[in-house]
């Protein structure tokens, strides 16, 4: 579970486009802006902004003024194919408040695991397909972006932080070394911060 939190935590809180930056795996798909398809209002909305995103940082002084990113946005861009989710997640849905991201999906962790075992009986903790609840602070300040995770369950139930620990030192740290319960990373696209608010995520270039 932990090897996807922090990576679509990272997206949402940047909702960066362009080459990915050092540290985060994966990134959003700007595709045809304007193209004719099915796709819904909040996609568009937030496939527009994106690229306006994209436009202003590559000027030499970036219009300083706040980009919005909406939640209904957001989740439309995750849910209409605007993000390519690691192998093994679907259904994510997120929402905000307060510099707290809450976050669900459904996991198949043997998508995930592709036949690693171990004979540690944390292992049993990491298998089969979860309902996952993740909470999680988020921030983005002079050009870094930091996630927090607080607290995750399976299907309402909790899971220990020690077993997160393992599972990231064992599975998810040999593959991506810079994220974990708390991943930092640099803003793209002369982001300088970024704030999660209460149904939105606001950004700022500089």
């Amino acid at each position: 579970m932990t090897s996807w939190l922090p990576l679509v935590l990272a997206l949402a809180l940047t909702a960066a486009s362009g080459p990915p930056a050092s540290g985060a795996p994966f990134w959003p798909s700007l595709g045809q802006v304007g193209a004719v398809d099915n796709h819904s209002a909040n996609y568009h909305a937030m496939q527009h902004k994106l690229a306006w995103l994209k436009q202003n940082g590559a000027k030499a002084h970036p219009d300083p003024k706040p980009t919005e990113l909406t939640g209904p946005e957001i989740n439309a861009y995750f849910a209409e194919g605007g993000v390519k989710m690691p192998k093994g997640v679907s259904h994510l849905r997120l929402s905000s408040h307060d510099t707290t991201v809450d976050a669900h999906a459904d996991v198949d962790f043997e998508q995930i695991m592709q036949g690693r075992g171990s004979s540690n009986p944390l292992y049993s903790l990491f298998s089969g397909a979860h309902d996952v609840h993740a909470v999680a602070q988020a921030t983005g300040a002079n050009g870094v972006g930091t996630i927090r995770v607080q607290s995750i369950d399976f299907d309402g139930v909790t899971i220990p932080q020690f077993a997160l620990e393992w599972f990231v030192q064992h599975y998810l740290a040999p593959k991506y070394p810079n994220v974990g319960l708390t991943s930092t990373f640099k803003l793209p696209l002369r982001i300088e911060t970024a704030t999660v608010e209460t149904g939105n995520v606001r950004l700022i270039q500089r």
